[in-house]
């Protein structure tokens, strides 16, 4: 059974929705989905569930010593092969630029498009709070994104916002979206129970090889550095979860 609470622990999240088929992620940049969300993702695609990716950047700003037009395709190609360890093989990049993204309606035209597309019912994203909860500052990108994400479920099914998408691209209005998924948010609401995910996505977060050995001069092991970043934060989840190691979310209805 798992442990009780004490009384001024915060209360049990509930459980994921089950009843979907497909998904997509929306996100910044390379690496975004492997520090959590991919263990989650790990078990849907066992399960037989449908998620692709897509980056808004190509992360091409995000290694110091790694000249831009030399980072883009370095860091595609590891998000590439980090998707495919968890069973995603959609993965879209949109080229806009890494460390700058624009609140934009061009944005939300872009990822309006994306979902009418996918036609997902569960859309994932990443946290768009101001922090990660404490004084720990979330980066612009990752607010842009996030929120541009949470309109773009409802964007997607009004056919007189973005016409052109129906006019000029052929892609009717989707208006299947049932559910937002915020992961990394410092407010959860719902957990997803994970257990071999948990080793695929440790591989995956390592696949980002070329990223992590940039975070340190030390050129730390990349499977080494991802299991101790992930594992921590997987099994921290159980205290709210029927104490087993968990994906957290806020959830947004729809």
């Amino acid at each position: 059974m798992p442990p009780e609470s004490a009384p001024d622990a915060p209360p049990p999240l509930a459980a994921m929705p089950e009843d979907w088929q497909r998904a997509l992620a929306i996100v910044a940049h390379p690496d975004d989905l492997e520090y959590g969300a991919a263990a989650a993702i790990a078990e849907w695609t066992a399960a037989g569930r449908e998620v692709g990716y897509l980056l808004v950047t190509r992360g091409e700003a995000g290694i110091d010593g790694l000249a831009p037009e030399r980072c883009a395709p370095v860091r595609e190609a590891e998000q590439r092969a980090g998707a495919a360890l968890v069973g995603v093989d959609t993965v879209e990049f949109l080229d806009h630029p890494d460390g700058v993204i624009e609140a934009t309606t061009a944005l939300r035209r872009d990822l309006a498009a994306a979902v009418r597309r996918h036609r997902p019912e569960l859309l994932i994203t990443l946290n768009h709070h101001d922090t990660w909860g404490g004084v720990q500052w979330n980066t612009p990108d990752h607010r842009v994104v996030g929120r541009a994400a949470l309109d773009a479920a409802g964007d997607a099914g009004n056919r007189w916002i973005f016409p052109e998408l129906t006019t000029e691209q052929g892609l009717a209005p989707w208006n299947g979206v049932r559910w937002v998924a915020v992961a990394g948010s410092p407010h959860p609401t719902h957990a997803a129970e994970v257990g071999p995910g948990i080793d695929r996505a440790i591989d995956s977060l390592a696949a980002h090889r070329t990223y992590i050995q940039g975070l340190s001069p030390t050129h730390q092991d990349p499977r080494t550095y991802a299991r101790a970043f992930l594992t921590p934060m997987l099994q921290a989840a159980a205290d709210r979860h029927r104490g087993r190691p968990a994906t957290l979310f806020e959830v947004f209805p729809r």
